[in-house]
């Protein structure tokens, strides 16, 4: 199958055009860089150098138009994280929520009945894990995103899965509050001191898990406009610290600031149902991979000094 793929050179976007590719189909990028660093460092350069890439705007439909043409299915994962949409509403808007009404609209046009999305866990406030309640402007049209794909099943017969992901965490992540325990893992493997950005609980999911997902939500037909918690394992700031420590002993790790704006507790009810075998990574054996790809990787000295790790 032919897979459009939104927002493909960011980090959750490498894992599943990775994943994708491993799979036998054939990814197609939309993004509004033509950066392919994040595909060629988890997937491997051949895959980056040989996608078909189209650079272009969400906000656009025309542009969404040109990259969805011939596409069997979609994973929509382009947008902006929570700091940009509280910086600047109206465009964490026009990219969050117009973007994916153009992502289903060029869906109803083109005849491409599949969609899977990035919702998250932010549709949550900090006071109900039951009731979406969002506190912040990410959450918020993250939830407006939902009710739109149930519009479009409704109006139109598009299925489409979304998924809340809590903190997506591992090789690669390094932009967003929550990027905060991939950090520390390529700190510890550099030898760096890191200070996370946040304390309290968290739900923890590997992103090999995560893009898995949505790579199977997509290829598979669905009924409806269904959503999925995905929730992980639910660990402290405390906990990741201390895993990492059981791979890197020395690592100078220390956390700050408050726990993130989305209760905990949640349940991922009904997501083994529908997509029973689904990979579940320990967040032990996640951080283990995260470092040991860090630990890998062939940084120079100077990258060293100025990756920006140092607390």
């Amino acid at each position: 199958m032919r897979v459009l793929v939104t927002g493909g050179s960011g980090f959750l976007g490498a894992w599943v055009i990775k994943h994708l590719v491993e799979a036998g189909h054939e990814p197609l990028v939309f993004d509004v860089v033509g950066d392919r660093s994040k595909v060629a460092e988890i997937a491997g350069q051949r895959v980056a150098r040989d996608l078909v890439w189209v650079v272009g705007d969400i906000r656009r439909l025309s542009d969404v138009e040109i990259a969805a043409q011939d596409c069997d299915a979609i994973v929509h994962l382009a947008g902006v994280l929570t700091p940009t949409c509280q910086q600047s509403p109206v465009l964490g808007a026009e990219i969050n929520l117009l973007g994916t009404l153009n992502v289903f609209e060029v869906a109803r046009k083109q005849g491409i009945g599949s969609i899977a999305y990035a919702s998250t866990a932010g549709v949550f406030g900090p006071h109900d894990n039951r009731q979406p309640l969002p506190e912040t402007h990410y959450g918020a049209f993250k939830l407006a995103c939902e009710g739109s794909a149930r519009a479009y099943w409704h109006d139109a017969g598009i299925a489409s899965v979304g998924f809340r992901p809590f903190v997506v965490y591992g090789p690669g992540r390094d932009s967003g509050l929550s990027a905060g325990p991939s950090l520390a893992c390529r700190a510890a493997a550099l030898g760096e001191a890191y200070v996370l950005p946040f304390s309290g609980r968290c739900g923890l999911v590997y992103v090999a898990d995560a893009a898995a997902l949505f790579a199977c939500a997509a290829l598979q037909r669905h009924e409806g406009a269904r959503v999925f918690n995905l929730i992980g394992e639910e660990a402290s700031v405390e906990d990741v610290i201390a895993g990492i420590r059981t791979i890197v002993p020395d690592a100078r790790l220390s956390s700050t600031g408050p726990a993130l704006p989305i209760s905990v507790g949640q349940d991922e009810a009904d997501l083994d149902l529908c997509f029973p075998g689904m990979a579940r990574t320990s967040l032990a054996d996640g951080l283990r991979e995260t470092v040991r790809f860090y630990q890998r990787q062939p940084f120079p000295a100077a990258d060293r000094a100025g990756c920006g790790l140092a607390a």
